[in-house]
């Protein structure tokens, strides 16, 4: 056997940067937000709904005509540049109520939307935190709410309360939340028994604390996801009430009963339709868009 020799070894050489940071030291949220602006398709969608948000609210407030502005000599104009989109058939410019029409779409949208994320994230994290009878009876009272038709409840309610955005808003937040709150009890359930949880009732933590600040914001982005989904979710729902002459009454308008009044003059003044149809049809994909890329954004397991 050789023997070894000194001259067999060579020193190691010193790396003089091997504590450098390779990479930019970001947030979760900063790393979400870095992931969602390569997704073309989501900044797509949300520069789509940024646009028509602003013209929603800008557009009827400087335009010449008002939605009870009626006009009997200018009945079924077609689109031209004193009425962009044409006008009805009571001679009202639907350039104006097709974006106020779209403004009170999203102002329902956007509160049905707020309601149930709060009742749906609070109930469910009180109904994954405490467990056991608690859970079981918060769950049964899930499960009868999600029994009763949500149409069936909206029209009940119509017909009490009267039509407008106020019935509306509350008949879809009345059975709106349920799926927000089984969604956030199910992320709540894994999360609960980890060690940080556990170190928290050992110091003391008040239950509420303990959801609020510990439990909650480890499925935010989870919830943020399916906002995007619940806010198109409430637009249809309202738009189709209102397609059924049960929604919003004129003379306001929603985008649902613009539809509604295109649909029945659609074979002599299709522009009645297109328009309005156009506007729901890129509100409801930009959202769904805009959701799809918030969920590979906020995925921890899809960061590179």
């Amino acid at each position: 056997m050789e023997s070894i020799s000194k001259d067999m070894f060579q020193p190691a050489q010193k790396t003089t940067n091997a504590d450098a940071i390779v990479r930019p030291s970001l947030t979760y949220w900063q790393d979400a937000w870095r992931r969602l602006r390569t997704n073309k398709m989501a900044m797509g969608g949300l520069f789509v709904l940024i646009v028509i948000a602003l013209l929603a609210i800008i557009a009827p407030m400087i335009s010449k005509h008002t939605i009870y502005e009626i006009n009997l000599e200018a009945v079924n104009k077609k689109p031209s540049w004193a009425h962009l989109f044409g006008t009805d058939d009571f001679g009202r410019d639907q350039w104006t109520r097709v974006w106020l029409g779209t403004r009170i779409s999203l102002f329902i949208g956007l509160v049905a939307a707020t309601l149930d994320l709060v009742i749906g994230v609070l109930y469910g994290g009180i109904s994954a935190y405490f467990g056991g009878k608690v859970d079981t009876v918060m769950q049964r009272i899930i499960e009868i709410i999600y029994s009763v038709p949500l149409l069936l409840l909206a029209i009940i309610l119509i017909v009490f309360m009267g039509p407008g955005i106020k019935s509306i808003i509350i008949a879809y937040a009345l059975t709106g939340w349920v799926g927000m709150a089984r969604l956030v009890r199910g992320q709540l359930l894994l999360v609960k028994e980890q060690e940080f949880v556990l170190a928290a009732r050992t110091l003391g933590a008040k239950p509420w604390r303990i959801i609020m600040q510990h439990l909650i914001p480890n499925v935010i982005g989870l919830v943020i996801v399916q906002i995007t989904f619940i806010v198109p979710t409430a637009i249809f729902f309202e738009s189709f009430l209102s397609f059924i002459g049960v929604g919003i009454r004129p003379p306001m308008a929603s985008l649902g009963s613009l539809i509604n009044d295109g649909a029945k003059a659609m074979r002599n003044y299709s522009f009645m339709l297109i328009y309005p149809t156009i506007v729901f049809s890129l509100i409801l994909l930009s959202f769904n868009v805009v959701g799809d890329g918030l969920r590979d954004a906020l995925d921890p397991k899809m960061r590179k």
